[in-house]
Order: structure tokens, then sequence, then C-alpha cells
């Protein structure tokens, strides 16, 4: 009599938060909150512009897949990628933006502190990027972060890997935000956090400053260099990460809008 032997089921897939460790999927939850709350505060342009984080102890760093919305963004979702632009793990298989990977593989490979590169092309940062001067000291947000900004020149779409060396020398070894000319807007962070309330900051900055340029640049009252280094030595001082208290709001925030970027 003939056995007939049952077909052996297929095993199923571990979920992307069973297969990487607990930090990194921190960093992943971490950074599509980011990307959620780019869309709530406006900081978005379609399917352009990338952020970015180094999965922590290794080469390899994500961010959000070419094609996909800000609020489409999941921890699961995120690519993962090794500086050299090589795709490590895509769930989605739309892989990324070369210009997106042109940028964030320059900054994480030149600043080993950064764990999250920010960017961003909204219409008040490209506006002040135009600017000559740059970004003034004329707020309080402004104050936070005007003594730490460099800028980087317009070379076109950043699609030419011999740009990064230039990014690197223009960011500086110090600098975590950076005006790139005519284009948008850049922080970087130790963590998704810090990265996050730069670009925060830094977007507000562009915002009052389009308005108050409404004005006349000779109606403008600038803050003094002393007020700027007495502002930045108050909101820059060490802190546990315990001791934010912004973040943990913005993501109760998100939970209560029923955004899914823990996913």
């Amino acid at each position: 009599m003939a056995v007939t032997k049952l077909a052996s089921r297929p095993k199923k897939q571990r979920s992307v938060k069973d297969r990487v460790s607990e930090a990194e999927w921190k960093v992943r939850t971490d950074l599509a909150a980011a990307y959620h709350l780019a869309t709530i505060y406006g900081m978005t342009d379609i399917i352009l512009t990338h952020f970015s984080a180094r999965v922590p102890g290794t080469e390899h760093f994500l961010l959000n897949a070419y094609g996909l919305m800000f609020d489409e963004v999941t921890a699961s979702n995120l690519v993962k990628v090794d500086q050299e632009g090589n795709l490590i793990e895509d769930i989605t298989g739309m892989g990324v933006n070369k210009a997106g990977f042109v940028i964030h593989g320059c900054i994480h490979g030149a600043r080993t502190d950064a764990l999250c590169v920010l960017h961003t092309h909204t219409r008040a940062g490209i506006a002040v990027a135009a600017m000559s001067e740059g970004i003034l000291p004329l707020s309080q947000h402004s104050a936070r972060i005007v003594d730490n900004v460099t800028y980087h020149d317009y070379e076109g779409i950043a699609l030419d890997m011999d740009e990064r060396e230039r990014l690197a020398h223009d960011l500086g070894p110090n600098s975590r935000c950076m005006v790139l000319r005519n284009h948008g807007l850049l922080t970087l962070g130790k963590t998704v956090r810090d990265a996050f309330m730069l670009m925060y900051n830094m977007e507000m900055s562009c915002r009052v400053q389009v308005d108050a340029m409404a004005a006349g640049r000779d109606k403008i009252t600038l803050i003094s260099k002393q007020t700027v280094e007495r502002t930045s030595a108050q909101v820059n001082r060490p802190r546990a990460d315990n001791e934010h208290r912004d973040w943990p709001a913005l993501l109760r925030m998100l939970d209560r809008r029923g955004a899914d970027f823990r996913s």
C-alpha cells in the first residue's frame, strides 16, 4: 500500500522585529516616527528627501524605500543598506533613491557621531537657503542653532559621488545643522530625537525669517551675538536622554492619531 506523504508546510518567515536586535528595533521605531512627524509638521516633499539612521554597532544604515510617502513608512519597511549603497534588507522591493544615498552615506561615513541624519526640502527652508545671508539670528528658534550652521553650495541633483568629499568638508567635524544652498536643510544627531528637534528648530527659524523679511530687511531686529551664545548654552547643555520630555510627548501624539509607525 502506497504511503502518501503530506506536503510540509512552508516555514513562516520571522518578522523584521524578530530578526533584528532590540537596539535596532528601537532606532527603526524612532526613525519611522520621525517620518510621520515630518508629515504632521509640513516637512515633506512628496516621495523626495530622506531621513536615515545608523544601525547600532554596524556600518549599515536605514532609510525610506523610494516611492513611499512619509506617512507610509514603518519600522519594518525601512530599507537597510551598507555605506556603498548595497541593499542589505528591503522587504518592499522598492530600493532607495540614489541621491538620498549620496548625501546620507557621505554624512554617516564622515561623522561617526551621527546616528541620525535628516534632510528636507521645505518651502521656507529652500527660500532661506537661497538667501545670501543664510539663517539670521532673529528668533528664539534660530538663536538655538545659528552658531552651529554650516553651508554647502548647490551642485545640482546629488548623484555625483565626487560631491561627497566636498559635502563632508563643508559640514565639518562639529556642525549638526547645514543649509544646502538653493536646495534645503540638513541636521544630524546622536539620536533620532536630537536630529528631529534640530530640524524642527531650523524649519521654524526659516518660516519666521521668511515672514519677517516681508517687512523689509531694514525693519528686522537681530539678536545680539552675546545673547545668541547665551541662548545656545542654555538649550544645548548636556542632558540625559530621560530628561527630554518632547520626544515621548510626540510619540504619544502619533499613537493618539493612530499613526502606523511601530509595525
